[in-house]
């Protein structure tokens, strides 16, 4: 799967810090800074929900670890279910993987630009000038990404680092307040403990931790993959989880959960109540920068996955196609381009409840991959293609089963209609596969008749 190097330009650009910051810039958007709103009406089972969902987390980010260290070559969620299962099977992932990436794509610049009205008020009050601001977004953002993977890699270094300012500040307003001792600070409002509370938090709380298998999908740009790439994964995704479940955890304690749940920015509230203004508006500031740094490496996964299936000759061959820059430039502009259209048609007064939907439906395609992929992993490793055996094996095994049990459980609990569009999402793909099958049986028949 692997091209041959060329002198055009150096072929791998991402080392293990930039990979992590592509995990964790992924992870974090801004869609976190909203989520203990959605959180407060379940009070401390949220917490017990967090925990859960990151414990989910960091099971998935083993099995993909395991097999980023076996199979290093580009497209991870096309590549691993395609080794266990069959061409078919891997392309229909990483069809409704791609789908989920790029209409989640405009839901992220639909936040940023969100965010950014509470210092830009004309945003707010100027008609069309959030979906324009939107767009400019894509645009720039895909610029960078043609410019190439090191650029890309810069942007989501620097903006990663800046994006956890926010967070790491609560978790340390909340370390110094809760230190004193002072019960009193402690807001949460008492709720009976639910096996059906916690499932609904644990369903909302996924959404933030999607993403943990971004360094598998641009491997060939990868220094030394097969160490790096599960490192990060790992790492990345442990990393994430415990900052989200300390901070949210933080968030939810201070403030009560009948003001909480009715707050449009949750941290910055937090920041404005020990802090004052200037720390809400600054809180604000971050919000953006952390949407468009996650934008930005969404918008390389959305083009790096359909240059992987062309390059396999399974996917129009115009997706193949590189730049001067070594990156996949038709890739990326018709993808963008489909972006555009998703939220120049959809900007309207009711954008939460449709984009809240994009969302659910997206969190279900990602759950179909992330269960295909736990099977591949159980699958690869009972046939000894895992490189792993004895107590190892076994581990891997039950780690595999669990990451499968996790993602099957969640997939339930996103309920039917999400589930039933998601299926939708994936049985797009059937019909072009079986179509390009046909164009490729079709163009090998006319090359032997003309010889």
């Amino acid at each position: 799967m692997t091209q041959p190097e060329t002198t055009a330009a150096p072929p791998r650009q991402l080392g293990f810090w930039m990979c992590l910051a592509l995990v964790v810039g992924n992870m974090i958007g801004s869609g976190v800074f909203l989520l203990p709103a959605s959180l407060a009406p379940y009070g401390l089972n949220s917490i017990v929900g967090w925990i859960f969902t990151a414990s989910g987390g960091v099971l998935l980010a083993i099995v993909f670890a395991a097999l980023a260290r076996v199979y290093p070559q580009a497209g991870g969620p096309y590549l691993y279910p395609r080794v266990a299962f069959g061409e078919c099977c891997g392309f229909v992932m990483a069809w409704g993987y791609w789908m989920s990436v790029w209409v989640g794509n405009a839901a992220i610049a639909i936040g940023s630009v969100a965010a950014l009205s509470e210092l830009v008020p004309a945003l707010r009050t100027t008609q069309g000038a959030p979906a324009l601001t939107a767009v400019a977004m894509i645009w720039i953002l895909t610029f960078v990404n043609w410019r190439g993977v090191k650029q890309v890699g810069v942007i989501q270094l620097v903006t990663t680092v800046l994006k956890l300012m926010p967070l790491l500040a609560v978790i340390v307003l909340a370390i110094v307040l809760f230190g004193r001792g002072d019960t009193s600070l402690i807001k949460v409002e008492p709720q009976p403990f639910t096996i059906s509370a916690v499932t609904a938090a644990a369903i909302l709380t996924l959404w933030p931790l999607l993403g943990l298998e971004s360094a598998t999908v641009p491997a060939e740009n990868v220094i030394d993959p097969e160490r790096n790439i599960p490192r990060s994964t790992l790492w990345g995704t442990i990393v994430t989880a415990i900052i989200y479940v300390i901070a949210c955890s933080a968030v939810i304690l201070l403030i009560p959960g009948s003001q909480l749940k009715d707050s449009n920015a949750p941290f910055a509230d937090v920041m404005r109540l020990f802090w004052g203004d200037w720390a809400a508006s600054a809180v604000a500031l971050f919000v953006f920068i952390s949407g468009f740094g996650a934008l930005n490496g969404w918008i390389l996964i959305q083009g790096e996955m359909p240059r992987v299936l062309a390059k396999e000759k399974i996917f129009p061959e115009l997706f193949a196609h590189e730049s001067r820059y070594r990156t996949p430039d038709y890739s990326l502009f018709i993808t963008s381009a489909l972006v555009t259209i998703v939220m120049l048609t959809n900007y309207s007064g009711s954008m939460v409840s449709v984009f809240t939907f994009i969302i659910l439906i997206s969190t279900s395609a990602y759950l179909v991959m992330y269960l295909f992929c736990s099977l591949a992993a159980f699958k690869l490793a009972l046939r000894g293609d895992m490189g792993v055996h004895g107590r190892k094996m076994m581990w891997l095994l039950a780690v595999a089963m669990l990451g499968a049990l996790y993602s099957a459980w969640t997939l339930w609990g996103a309920g039917a209609e999400a589930f039933w569009w998601g299926m939708g999402l994936f049985a797009l793909g059937l019909p072009l596969y079986f179509l390009m099958k046909w164009w490729q049986r079709r163009t090998a028949e006319a090359v032997v008749a003309a010889s």
